[in-house]
């Protein structure tokens, strides 16, 4: 295991810059996912520490040992790609032992790398079958195992999940999680999706445009999102943003509705008031409102509403029977209330 650490990293493809000066440190046997919209350069980066992509400048370290110039095979790592990358002629048995051959371990050795990782992703009664015979979580997990057996001191996902139905790759995040906390080795994840990023990091990494916009524990960004972006991206449904200016104590929204304004409030800057769609409620006193549409998912209720101008998202926890162009009253929990400044950046 080991701690990875990037310094001043960029990335540019001639004169288009696509990773512009970025540095955080991965502590040893952390998880920590880069998320971010496509085209964003979180996979980019993962190349460059995989070493399958070089870097313009600044600095890469695993373990301590500077890695810019060493080798994708020297740098003891270990990739998982979205694409599986089995070979199809190979069983499962020798998928996973195939870079342990290349690496001139003898059979003995093999075997026993192979029936321990087997063992761990309960692989065990299909070492005999071919790729195509495999579904595609099971194909996923031949691919974890083939980067367990090497033991590297990093692990490097890059979107394995994306290629499953919803309700395997639920299955197969719990499975990665639970993986790491039996290994413990360092894991860097790339994923577009932020459920994931929330449900199985240590902390989060959120990119846009090849820069880090903020770093943190999932709750951490939950709660105190820096900026806009962080607070949209990060949660589902979206945080609602209302645009708008203080007055009298009072945020006005540009559609004209008066919601109130956090206990202690003593800032000037305030242009944007953001609120979860699950810390709003229809209440016999708030906001006025009109329902747009109702949708039912079993556990929660979902609403889109009119509020002013602006549409807002509502989460209910329970079941109600509302009607679309039905008049509406919305609280809200003031003291889940995030306001922003019209850059953008946290006001409170």
């Amino acid at each position: 295991m080991a701690s990875v650490t990037i310094d001043q990293v960029r990335k540019q493809y001639g004169a288009v810059p696509v990773i512009h000066d970025i540095s955080m440190t991965i502590e040893d046997g952390e998880f920590v996912t880069l998320v971010g919209p496509s085209g964003c350069g979180k996979s980019t980066l993962l190349r460059m520490l995989a070493g399958l992509e070089d870097i313009s400048g600044g600095e890469i370290r695993i373990g301590g040992r500077v890695v810019n110039d060493v080798a994708p095979k020297a740098r003891d790592i270990a990739m998982v790609f979205q694409s599986y990358g089995l070979y199809p002629h190979m069983t499962v048995a020798e998928n996973m032992g195939f870079a342990l051959k290349l690496k001139g371990k003898d059979r003995a050795t093999i075997e026993k790398s192979v029936r321990e990782a087997a063992d761990i992703l309960a692989l065990k009664p299909l070492l005999d079958r071919l790729p195509k015979q495999l579904s595609g979580g099971q194909r996923q997990r031949v691919a974890m195992g083939r980067a367990i057996v090497r033991q590297p001191q990093v692990y490097l996902f890059d979107e394995p999940l994306s290629n499953l139905d919803a309700k395997l790759r639920v299955t197969m995040r719990a499975e990665i999680k639970d993986l790491h906390q039996r290994l413990k080795t360092t894991t860097v994840y790339v994923t577009h999706d932020q459920i994931e990023a929330m449900t199985m990091a240590d902390r989060i990494v959120v990119m846009r445009g090849g820069k880090i916009e903020q770093i943190g524990k999932p709750l951490e960004l939950y709660d105190r999102p820096a900026n806009t972006f962080v607070a949209t991206f990060i949660g589902s449904p979206a945080m609602n943003l209302l645009e708008g200016a203080l007055n009298n104590g009072q945020f006005v929204t540009d559609g004209g509705v008066a919601l109130p304004m956090p206990d202690g409030y003593q800032g000037a800057t305030a242009a944007v008031y953001g609120v979860r769609p699950e810390h709003l409620t229809i209440a016999d006193e708030g906001a006025p409102a009109r329902v747009i549409v109702v949708e039912p998912t079993g556990s929660e209720t979902h609403v889109l509403a009119k509020l002013g101008s602006s549409d807002v998202n509502i989460v209910l926890r329970d079941r109600i029977d509302l009607q679309p162009g039905q008049p509406i009253k919305i609280a809200l929990d003031i003291k889940r209330i995030h306001l922003f400044t019209a850059h953008g950046t946290r006001a409170n």
